[in-house]
Parts: structure tokens; C-alpha cells; sequence
């Protein structure tokens, strides 16, 4: 399947049901791998032939979207998520793929406006630290 069409919303409510609407960020231009890595917790013992290891919690880190810097109106995306990350406040987010699989989690914003050359386009980054577990919800068979 391909990206194509993938969108990241917002929402700076906490989601109730399936009734929260979430406002797309226009210009979104990659999205970052999801899943958790799990940390191995050592547990070998003086007895031991080799190492014995527990699954420990896992951890996100921080799920990087990339868009197109525009920073042309006051509702867009790259204002938006600035002052979002300025007040220190907790959004909600969903990312939801071609093929209707979404994914909603709450998260810690931090934005990061990119370097540019010749021939080369300016762009943000939008860093979110989860504050909290995400949510799949697979497309209707």
C-alpha cells in the first residue's frame, strides 16, 4: 500500500466515543513508522548457563510527521502545532492510512522548522511524545 493519502489530525479535546472530530494538517509529507520496540530487562542469575531476560515495557519514542512549511495564514499547520507546543498542552491526534486504519493517541507536541539549500524545500517537523496509549481501529470488513 502506498502512503498516498495518509492524513494526521488534531484535536485539542480530549476524544469522547467516535463522535471527536479531528482537523486535518494540510501538507503532511511523510509519516513515521508505528509500533513499539520492547526493552529486554536482564534477569540472569549467578546459576545461569546464559543470559535470562524479561520483556520489559516498550517505548513509541517520538513519532515524527514531516509536512510542507507554509506559514502564510494564521490556521496553518506549522502556527498551529508551534503554539500548541508553546502552551505545553496535551493534544490528541489520529493518523489514518489509505486503507481506513486509524490510529489515535494522545500526545506532547515539538516542532522543528528544517534547513534549506538550493533546489530545496523548506519543511517541519512535528515531533509527538505520547502521553499515553495508542488506539488502533482496523477498516470495516
Amino acid at each position: 500500500m502506498l502512503a498516498n493519502g495518509a492524513k494526521l489530525g488534531y484535536s485539542e479535546t480530549e476524544p469522547t466515543g467516535s463522535t471527536t472530530a479531528y482537523t486535518d494538517l494540510p501538507g503532511l509529507k511523510e509519516i513515521p513508522d508505528m509500533g513499539e520496540d520492547p526493552t529486554w530487562v536482564d534477569n540472569t542469575t549467578l546459576t545461569d548457563d546464559h543470559m535470562q531476560y524479561e520483556k520489559g515495557i516498550g517505548d513509541y519514542g517520538d513519532l515524527t510527521y514531516k509536512f510542507k512549511y507554509d506559514n502564510s495564514k494564521a490556521d496553518s499547520p506549522y502556527r498551529k502545532m508551534r503554539a500548541l507546543e508553546e502552551s505545553g498542552k496535551k493534544a490528541y491526534f489520529q493518523e489514518t492510512l489509505p486503507d481506513g486504519t486509524k490510529t489515535a493517541f494522545p500526545s506532547y507536541v515539538s516542532v522543528k522548522r528544517t534547513g534549506g539549500s538550493v533546489n530545496g524545500v523548506i519543511e517541519f517537523n512535528l515531533a509527538l511524545r505520547l502521553a499515553g496509549s495508542p488506539k488502533v481501529t482496523d477498516p470495516a470488513a
